[in-house]
């Protein structure tokens, strides 16, 4: 491994899409992997699948790790990994936590969103998932 790829921080945009209001757990996660090492963008409330896909691009994310409390994560994560694929984004590990029933996890992950975390992760687990699973591009 060269200097430079040592050197290479993980990127990973941390957004919350649809109409969620309750952005505190991704706040709280966003400084975990922040203090971890990580780069770290947050988008903030309200985005929609095309603005995280366009941030990602813009700001050449490694990673992309959503957060919801509404119940409609079977209709957005996969419409954020969507947009991201539409965009050629194919290589961006997609992440994300909160209110998810176990049952809908295989077809999160059928979707093409790699990890799933609920209330009660450690941050732990989820500074070890992404260091195990996500990887600066070369």
């Amino acid at each position: 491994m060269t200097t430079q790829a040592a050197e290479q921080k993980i990127r990973i945009l941390v957004a919350k899409p649809g109409l969620d209001g309750h952005d505190r757990g991704a706040k709280v996660v966003a400084r975990a992997l922040r203090d971890a090492g990580f780069e770290v963008i947050y988008t903030g409330l309200h985005q929609t699948p095309e603005m995280i896909a366009n941030a990602a691009l813009q700001e050449d994310v490694d990673a992309v790790g959503l957060s919801i409390m509404s119940g409609a994560h079977n209709t957005l994560f996969p419409a954020v990994v969507h947009a991201l694929r539409d965009k050629g984004l194919n290589d961006i590990v997609v992440f994300g936590g909160g209110i998810i029933p176990e049952g809908d996890f295989d077809g999160l992950r059928e979707a093409g969103v790699k990890g799933v975390f609920t209330p009660g992760t450690s941050l732990g687990s989820i500074i070890g998932w992404v260091k195990e699973n996500v990887h600066p591009h070369a």
